[in-house]
């Protein structure tokens, strides 16, 4: 159970791991499992944030229980923070990403420079892949901003 983003598995490291991933790993070696393994860092940087947001509401007895799964807690939350415009637009963006993650998936022009993962509705390459990081890295911003507790 996550109280904090001072804890050991956190959504800041989870963003180093997927950073390394992106600007390393993958322009060594370009492939669509690197790609994969990226965007799963970055479902899970989110499902931790969600995570210490619920944590907040069952602190100040808005919910019960915390959910288990991070489908289950975007759920949630959705229902929770509906008339918050930002936070809805980070929701749907982790819909996508969640998409990604669980679909099949090919790579196209692996060990080249335009390497993508194909995914049923999504083709994903290295731009769009510094698009989703950076906006995962500002939600765990604006997430650490409005549940930091000291």
């Amino acid at each position: 159970m996550l109280e904090s983003f001072d804890e050991e598995v956190t959504a800041k490291e989870e963003l180093k791991r997927a950073d390394h991933l992106l600007y390393v790993t993958l322009k060594y070696t370009r492939t669509a499992d690197v790609i994969h393994n990226l965007i799963k860092r970055l479902v899970s940087a989110f499902e931790l944030c969600f995570e210490i947001i619920l944590q907040d509401f069952k602190n100040n007895k808005k919910i019960k229980d915390v959910p288990k799964t991070g489908l289950e807690k975007a759920i949630l939350l959705e229902k929770l923070m509906v008339k918050d415009k930002v936070f809805m637009d980070y929701i749907c963006f982790y819909y996508v990403l969640w998409e990604i993650k669980r679909n099949s998936y090919e790579g196209k022009e692996e060990y080249r420079k335009h390497v993508a993962l194909i995914s049923k509705d999504f083709t994903v390459k290295t731009d769009l892949l510094k698009e989703y990081y950076e906006i995962t890295e500002d939600f765990v911003k604006w997430c650490e901003e409005e549940y930091k507790h000291d």
